[in-house]
């Protein structure tokens, strides 16, 4: 039995910190000595980007790649797209052949299946499977959501901000329904706090407001730092940038809450094969 747990870093608005929560969470948790894995699920690549593969496009195998070996039945080959990174976490890098693949999912057959069939050669040897979520609803993200176990969703902590939240969780509530039963959230993650303004207090009670009864909110918030923007350039997570940032501790403190959550699925899961 696996005990691997695949999280979704999901929010369809762009800008909010999906890309630096889904590698700064993997490199904490591996620095607690968990296996981990990164998925890239976005056209534009960010967090393959982040990794230090500056040009996606000359790498061998990417997740797209991937998914077209699964639609058309060919051994799929997982184990070469897996890149090492020197800050122990593994990636499985995107390109932008995977906005092409959008559209060819559309004819497949059980197309919301193909990116949890390509994951699930590997699920056994991780402790966590993060995927960054591209900023919409469309095929992939749907894809993203059937192959994961839960989803964390970052808001950025400005106006407006909880708008965008109705729609997606139309749509994580839906995939439960009809492709992945099992499918929870998580909770919010505050991020890109500016400490200096009562704003993100204002948006922590607004959300607690309108879905207070549904969502669990992290007790971590994510501080704005000009060294986090700093750190995704140089192909470093922000521990390894700048150690001693306050973004590198809220980022530490987040990964122990969601450890915590770990222990509950690994509990869950423990109890339905008995």
């Amino acid at each position: 039995m696996s005990h691997c747990k695949v999280i979704a870093i999901a929010n369809q608005k762009g800008g909010v910190g999906k890309t630096t929560t889904a590698f700064s969470l993997g490199v904490a948790l591996a620095k607690q000595g968990k296996k981990v894995l990164l998925v890239d699920t976005d056209p534009q690549g960010d967090l393959t980007t982040y990794g230090g593969w500056y040009e996606p496009e000359k790498l061998n195998i990417t997740l797209p790649d991937l998914m077209e070996q699964s639609m058309n039945d060919e051994p799929i080959k997982i184990k070469e797209a897996i890149l090492h990174h020197k800050e122990n976490v593994d990636v499985i890098p995107s390109s932008l052949d995977l906005s092409a693949l959008e559209m060819s999912l559309v004819n497949a057959m059980s197309r919301e299946y193909t990116m949890r069939n390509c994951l699930s050669e590997v699920k056994k040897d991780y402790d966590y499977i993060i995927l960054d979520c591209m900023p919409s609803l469309g095929m992939i993200t749907i894809n993203a959501l059937a192959s994961a176990d839960s989803v964390i969703i970052p808001v950025q902590s400005q106006y407006f901000a909880a708008r965008g939240m109705t729609q997606l969780l139309k749509t994580i509530s839906k995939v439960k329904r009809q492709i992945n039963p099992e499918l929870k959230i998580d909770g919010v993650l505050l991020t890109l706090v500016d400490r200096r303004t009562n704003l993100s207090k204002e948006i922590e009670n607004q959300l607690k407001e309108n879905y207070g009864s549904m969502l669990k909110l992290y007790n971590t918030k994510i501080p704005l730092a000009i060294k986090t923007a700093e750190s995704t350039s140089h192909g470093k997570s922000i521990f390894t940038y700048d150690k001693s940032n306050r973004v590198a501790e809220a980022y530490s403190s987040f990964a122990k809450e969601v450890l915590e959550d770990g222990k509950e699925h690994i509990k869950n899961a423990t109890a339905k094969v008995r």
